[in-house]
């Protein structure tokens, strides 16, 4: 069974091609500290992880954004050490969700390309439920922000009703805030020109995104440790009795 903890099979030349960058430009990322650097095996050979290709995918979308490499670094050096593939899958959703209107239609072999994996019916459809792409007759659109990580949730072992449900709460709950935040923001800014507001506004998005995602992770771990701490001590205490 594949694990966010598998051990590390990717060589440099393999972890380039899989990421759509030259072998150079992961050295150097490593250099820079912006990539971890890779598990020595036999004979001194390097290998990466699913976790090194998505920091690569994280990278390549702040890229898109414009934001410079300083930046990045900066970014990147704020995050927890330890992220998963899939944490940092959600990073790279979030990050381009900042951009609106990123949706595009492609064909089904593009989707798949996208998605880095064939897909059967089945899945394409759970995609669709999840609002992660959209058929426009024999095409498709897809924000290719989200794909990957709507690709992610197609192996958690889940109901459709389930993730389904999830993201109804999530969005709920999403609204609730940002009308919150909203709020806050008119009365701070109230007496402000209108360019300000909005330069204002442009600026503060991602950093209000970013805090929203650290909080909620951060709640959702302390929410499942204590989930598997009382499953614990309950099923210890009904071997007691």
């Amino acid at each position: 069974m594949t694990t966010e903890t598998e051990e590390p099979t990717l060589t440099i030349d393999e972890l380039a091609a899989r990421a759509g960058v030259t072998v150079r430009t992961i050295r150097f990322y490593g250099t820079k500290g912006l990539l971890p650097p890779p598990v020595i095996g036999p004979r001194r050979v390097g290998h990466y992880g699913r976790e090194h290709l998505a920091r690569l995918a994280l990278i390549e979308e702040l890229q898109h954004q414009g934001m410079t490499l300083s930046a990045i670094e900066r970014y990147l050096g704020q995050l927890p050490p330890d992220l998963t593939a899939r944490e940092l899958a959600i990073q790279r959703a979030v990050v381009a969700s900042w951009t609106p209107k990123t949706a595009e239609t492609v064909s089904r072999a593009e989707l798949e390309r996208l998605a880095g994996r064939a897909l059967t019916e089945e899945e394409v459809g759970r995609l669709a439920a999840m609002d992660v792409v959209e058929r426009d007759g024999e095409a498709f659109r897809v924000d290719a922000g989200l794909l990957r990580l709507g690709v992610e949730l197609l192996d958690v072992p889940l109901s459709q009703e389930t993730l389904l449900a999830a993201r109804a709460t999530l969005t709920e709950h999403s609204r609730a805030a940002a009308h919150e935040l909203s709020r806050l923001l008119r009365d701070a800014v109230a007496e402000r020109d209108a360019r300000d507001v909005r330069s204002l506004s442009a600026h503060m998005q991602p950093l209000v995104v970013q805090a929203l995602l650290t909080t909620f992770q951060r709640s959702l771990k302390e929410e499942l440790r204590e989930w598997m701490s009382g499953d614990t001590q309950g099923r210890g205490d009904g071997g007691q009795g």
